[in-house]
C-alpha cells in the first residue's frame, strides 16, 4: 500500500516495523561507500596492460618524437588523433592534458578570469558580475569550480532530454551570463542523454555575451553498460555550423576507461581557440606526460578496440546497476513516494525520495554504516530546493556489498518518509 493512502494508525505500525529493521541493520556494523563514482578493482584489473605498454627505450620513439623528452605542447599527434576519433572532431582541435579533465576545466575557467577568452572584452575578474548556467541535478565538482571563482550560479532544470532550453535561451539574453556546464551523454547523475533537438538548440544559441563559454564535459561518451554504443554529435562542428565556432570547449578523459589516477585527459575546441589557449598554456607548461599518452595509444589503439574494452567494463557494471534498480523497484515502488532514473550508461542512478527527506535519509544511511554523496551536492551551492535528490554510485562496491547498501538506503528512505508523514 502506498504511504499516501495509509491512515495514522497504519503509518505508525509501518514506522514501528521499519524502525525495527533499521536497528537490525545498524547492529550489523556495516562500512559501505557509495559516495563517488569510482571504478572497481575488477575494472582496474581489466586494463593492467596499460602498465606495460612501453617496456624499452626504443618504444618511446613515435613519429620522430621521443616521448621521454620536452616538446609537443598540445600532445603527441597520435594521442590527438586517437581522441579526435573518439569525439568525432579534428586532431587539430584536440589538446592533451594530464590525468584529469577536471584540471583542464578548472584551467579554462581560470584563464577566462585572468586573461579573458578569445572574444572577451576584458578578463572576467574585472567584471562586476559573472553568471553561469548550471543544469541540475548535475555534477557537483562543476558547481564547486564556479563557486570557487565567485560566480553567480543559475539553476536550470534538467528534463529527461537535457536542460530546459526555454529557460536557457531566456537566460543567455543577459550579457552577464558567461557560460553553461553540460554533461551531454549519460548526464551525472540522472544518466539522461541530451536529445538531438536540445543539442541543436544549444549549438545555435545567440548569447548576449560575445565570450559565452559552453563547457561540454563529455565524460561518459563511450560508457554504455547496457546495449550498443550510442553515437553522439560533434558539438564543435555543430557550433561552427550555427555560427558559433568558438563558443564550446569539450572535455573527455580515460578516467573510467583505464586508470582514474593515471589516465589521459583531452580538451577539444576550435582551432582559433586552440591557438589562443595554447599561447597561455605555454607560460605554465612545456607539455603534459607524453609517456602516458603513448602508453594509452599503444594500449587502447583506436575507437573500435576501445569500444570492445568498454563492453568488458559493461559486463562488470551492468549487474551492479541492475541490482540497484531492482532493489529500488522491490522496496520503494509499491510505496509510491520515490522515483529514480533508469540509465543505460554512465556511473550514477538519480533517486528522488519524498520531498524534504533527502538529507535525513543520507544521515540515517551514515548512522547505519553506508556513506552516500551528501544530499544537495548535485545542485548549485549544495542546496536542493526540494531536499529530495540522492545520487547513487554503484560502481565501486562488490555486488553483495552493493545489495546490502541498497537495502540500507531503502529502509532509511522509508523511515525518513514515515517520520515526515507522522509529524505532519
Amino acid at each position: 500500500m502506498e504511504y499516501s493512502s495509509m491512515n495514522k494508525a497504519q503509518l505508525q505500525a509501518e514506522y514501528d516495523a521499519v524502525a525495527k529493521d533499521f536497528e537490525a541493520l545498524k547492529a550489523k556494523g556495516l562500512k559501505l561507500d557509495m559516495s563517488r563514482g569510482k571504478p572497481s578493482k575488477a575494472q582496474l584489473d581489466l586494463v593492467s596492460g596499460v602498465l606495460t605498454a612501453l617496456t624499452t627505450p626504443e618504444e618511446c620513439a613515435v613519429e620522430g618524437t621521443d616521448a621521454r623528452n620536452y616538446g609537443e605542447l598540445a600532445g603527441l599527434p597520435c594521442a590527438r588523433r586517437y581522441f579526435a576519433e573518439i569525439l568525432g572532431c579534428k586532431p587539430e582541435e584536440c589538446f592533451m592534458g594530464g590525468n584529469a579533465s577536471l584540471t583542464l576545466m578548472y584551467d579554462t575557467i581560470s584563464k577566462a578570469y585572468t586573461h579573458g577568452l578569445l572574444h572577451s572584452e576584458k578578463p572576467w575578474a574585472k567584471l562586476d558580475k559573472v553568471k553561469f548556467l548550471c543544469p541540475a541535478p548535475g555534477y557537483d565538482r562543476h558547481f564547486k569550480i564556479s563557486q570557487s571563482f565567485g560566480m553567480e550560479m543559475i539553476t536550470i532544470e534538467m528534463t529527461e532530454n537535457g536542460p530546459d532550453m526555454d529557460a536557457v535561451e531566456e537566460a543567455v539574453k543577459d550579457p552577464a551570463v558567461k557560460g553553461m556546464w553540460c554533461v551531454p551523454k549519460y548526464s551525472n547523475p540522472s544518466g539522461c542523454i541530451y536529445s538531438e533537438e536540445v543539442v541543436e538548440r544549444i549549438a545555435s544559441l545567440k548569447p548576449a555575451a560575445p565570450d559565452f563559454l559552453l563547457m561540454w564535459d563529455n565524460a561518459y561518451c563511450i560508457h554504455e553498460f547496457e546495449g550498443d554504443f550510442v553515437p553522439f554529435p560533434d558539438i564543435i562542428g555543430l557550433c561552427e555550423k550555427h555560427g558559433n565556432p568558438d563558443m564550446v570547449v569539450e572535455f573527455a578523459s580515460t578516467s573510467k576507461v583505464t586508470l582514474p589516477g593515471a589516465g589521459v585527459a583531452c580538451m577539444a575546441t576550435s582551432e582559433a581557440n586552440m591557438k589562443y589557449l595554447m599561447k597561455l598554456m605555454s607560460f605554465q607548461t612545456i607539455g603534459y606526460d607524453k609517456m602516458n599518452q603513448l602508453r594509452h595509444v599503444r594500449f587502447l589503439k583506436d575507437k573500435e578496440n576501445t569500444l570492445a574494452l568498454m563492453k568488458k567494463h559493461a559486463a562488470v557494471l551492468g549487474p551492479k546497476f541492475a541490482a540497484v534498480v531492482d532493489g529500488l523497484e522491490r522496496e520503494l515502488a509499491p510505496l509510491g513516494f520515490a522515483s529514480w532514473s533508469h540509465p543505460k550508461g554512465g556511473y550514477f542512478v538519480s533517486l528522488d525520495v519524498m520531498e524534504g527527506t533527502a538529507k535525513r535519509t543520507v544521515a540515517l544511511c551514515k548512522e547505519a554504516g553506508v556513506v552516500m554523496t551528501p544530499a544537495g551536492n548535485p545542485f548549485p551551492y549544495g542546496k536542493d530546493p526540494k531536499d529530495s535528490n540522492i545520487r547513487i554510485a554503484p560502481s565501486l562496491p562488490p555486488k553483495a556489498e552493493l545489495e546490502a547498501a541498497v537495502e540500507v538506503l531503502c529502509v532509511c528512505a522509508k523511515l525518513a518518509a514515515l517520520e515526515k508523514l507522522l509529524n505532519k
